[in-house]
């Protein structure tokens, strides 16, 4: 990245952040939608007695349909994750039970060659025969010999024996493994289907509108989002949060700043597009901190903190489903990739139902 693109971020960044701290307000307010945009028309059209939904209508049918593909994506996310991890316990698992065939050959082979020894010499070891020698110091020899064949012979037939156990459970736990990719496989295709026909759905929803309707629809998200954001602020939960960033923290912001403008797209980790979890984990990565993929793991797994402990860099959680993530910067704000049609961009922090929020680095 450049050093202009760099630039132009770190301003888009300071002027949304000023706008979002400015006294009495969140966001600047959206004008008010025209009576048109938000009374049903009673209308009939084509002899239909079916009255037009409203435009605040058609917004919240879409916003459904694209929380409902958010947490279908989730699921694919972590279907994903889960189908790599089995995967790879799979090759390691291929590897040790060819490993362990080899061994139990050369166990085999070792064994052979003890039975065919005993076998040119009568059946008795080399050490049991001078055991019947009349010297003295060769019976001893022939004591001590006796001794180490039967605890070679021992030693190989155990190793053999433990071997041999080590592949059945390599076998059956590689068999367990291939079950578990295949359900997760399904999980994934499931989770697509269902990602692909809600976006669809809104898509459609969206496509009906005119031109000037969807320039109605975007002030209303907007006018839905400045109304939770003034409320959140006038509930003062930003009295006492103004701590500073951890230098991971720093790091992990600095990274979702520079994405600001890329598409969200589902299932994705960039670097040209995200959704907003694979933002969040990238950018957590970036910062030398690896974190669960998926919004709803990051969730169950992060430690979590009070909201009046935020600082730069956590987790904000969103919805009862845990379905959407954002990365707090600082001054009631977040950076996040918000949904399919829309690029990673600032927002209010407290713009959608806060859950929760985590802490990567505690």
């Amino acid at each position: 990245m450049n050093r202009r693109h760099v630039a132009a971020a770190a301003i888009t960044l300071a002027c949304a952040l000023t706008v979002l701290t400015a006294p009495g307000q969140a966001f600047a307010a959206p004008a008010p939608p025209s009576p048109s945009a938000t009374q049903p028309d009673t209308r009939s059209g084509s002899g239909s007695k079916t009255p037009k939904k409203s435009l605040e209508e058609v917004r919240q049918e879409i916003d459904a349909l694209y929380r409902k593909a958010g947490a279908a994506t989730d699921a694919y996310n972590l279907a994903e994750e889960q189908a790599k991890k089995q995967s790879g316990e799979i090759v390691k698992l291929a590897r040790a039970i060819v490993e362990g065939r080899s061994k139990i050959a050369e166990l085999k082979s070792q064994a052979g060659a003890q039975a065919r020894e005993q076998y040119r010499t009568g059946g008795l070891p080399p050490g049991a025969q001078l055991m019947l020698s009349d010297d003295p110091q060769l019976f001893l020899d022939g004591v001590g010999r006796v001794r180490e064949g039967q605890q070679a012979a021992q030693g190989v037939l155990g190793e053999l024996t433990r071997t041999q156990q080590d592949l059945e459970t390599y076998t059956q736990d590689a068999s367990t493994n291939w079950e578990k990719l295949e359900a997760n496989r399904l999980k994934q295709a499931e989770a697509k289907k269902k990602i692909n026909a809600q976006i669809a759905a809104a898509k459609k929803l969206e496509d009906q509108l005119e031109k000037k309707e969807r320039a109605r629809l975007l002030k209303l998200e907007q006018a839905a989002e400045y109304k939770l954001q003034t409320a959140w602020l006038s509930s003062g939960a930003l009295k006492d949060i103004n701590r500073e960033a951890s230098a991971s923290g720093k790091k992990a912001v600095a990274f979702a700043t520079e994405q600001i403008g890329k598409p969200y797209v589902w299932g994705a980790e960039g670097p040209r597009s995200y959704d907003c979890s694979g933002l969040t984990s990238q950018a957590w990565a970036a910062a030398g901190r690896p974190i669960p993929r998926t919004s709803q793991e990051q969730w169950r797994l992060l430690p979590h903190i009070a909201i009046k402990d935020m600082r730069p860099g956590d987790l904000i959680i969103y919805h009862g489903d845990a379905s959407h993530v954002g990365m707090y910067i600082g001054d009631g704000a977040i950076i996040h990739a918000p949904r399919p049609g829309r690029n990673v961009t600032l927002a209010g922090a407290g713009s959608m139902q806060i859950l929760g929020v985590v802490r990567p680095d505690k």
